[in-house]
């Protein structure tokens, strides 16, 4: 049977990267697209797919979204934005889950942040709630649970999620109730310097991450998304691809069933 291809992708709504400018790069969502769909995957899971307005404004339809459902026709979708929150930075919100099979089950979580503070061009702030959402679906006769999230930057805040591990406990938590329901993939922006540590924690839950060394963010050397999976699936090939698209690789991992 052929692999079931999986693909992670944090697009920075759609802000290309600029070695020289990169908060002043363009928004050119048609090199998202071209992006996504020349991996021709089976799962795609996206995070920061919409801009946050002013105040937090979220614009209704999603017109990020809408042009990524246009463009894959073949998928079916599920996107939530995060709690409407006049906090919000104007920067990437949003997640969204597409599948080449039908997806059931739909369903969102909230992530909530602790009450940091933190300055922001002299103004002090408090964190936003971060988000979790999933879906099941069926490949080859047999069920499969995907997870997509996006946690707190807390190294941005001069903090980190082992100090303020709720996120990612709750992740955890949801890995442990999936995970005893059968197979199962979880991905995203997971904003820990320690990847390490973040992987060890969900090997105690029964998950490996796909790559978990190569760097997979511009602005630092860090491994921030991971591609997560349990048991019942066995990974067969990974790879981290840079592209010029976003802030963030796309991590790609093909899996059968074990």
């Amino acid at each position: 049977m052929k692999p079931i291809r999986v693909l992670q992708f944090n697009m920075q709504f759609g802000q290309v990267w600029d070695d020289d400018a990169p908060d002043r790069a363009p928004i050119r969502l048609e090199a998202t697209i071209a992006e996504i769909l020349r991996h021709d995957a089976d799962i795609i899971n996206l995070q920061e797919v919409e801009q946050a307005g002013s105040e937090g404004m979220q614009v209704q339809p999603p017109p990020n979204f809408e042009r990524l459902r246009a463009a894959l026709p073949g998928y079916d979708s599920h996107f939530s934005y995060p709690n409407a929150d006049p906090r919000e930075l104007p920067f990437g919100i949003g997640l969204a889950t597409f599948s080449k099979t039908p997806l059931s089950g739909r369903f969102r979580e909230t992530l909530p942040s602790p009450a940091l503070q933190f300055d922001f061009f002299g103004t002090t702030k408090t964190p936003t709630d971060r988000l979790l959402i999933g879906a099941k679906t069926t490949i080859d006769g047999r069920d499969l649970t995907i997870l997509n999230t996006h946690l707190l930057a807390f190294f941005m805040l001069n903090a980190t999620s082992g100090a303020h591990p709720s996120q990612r406990n709750q992740v955890a938590e949801r890995l442990r109730t999936a995970g005893r329901e059968g197979a199962t993939v979880l991905s995203g922006d997971f904003n820990v310097r320690d990847h390490l540590g973040l992987a060890a924690q969900f090997a105690s839950e029964g998950f490996t991450t796909a790559d978990g060394k190569e760097i997979t963010w511009r602005r630092q050397p860090y491994v921030l998304d991971h591609i997560f999976y349990n048991p019942p699936l066995r990974c067969v090939h990974r790879e981290v691809v840079p592209t010029p698209a976003s802030d963030h690789h796309v991590l790609l991992a093909d899996f059968v069933w074990a």
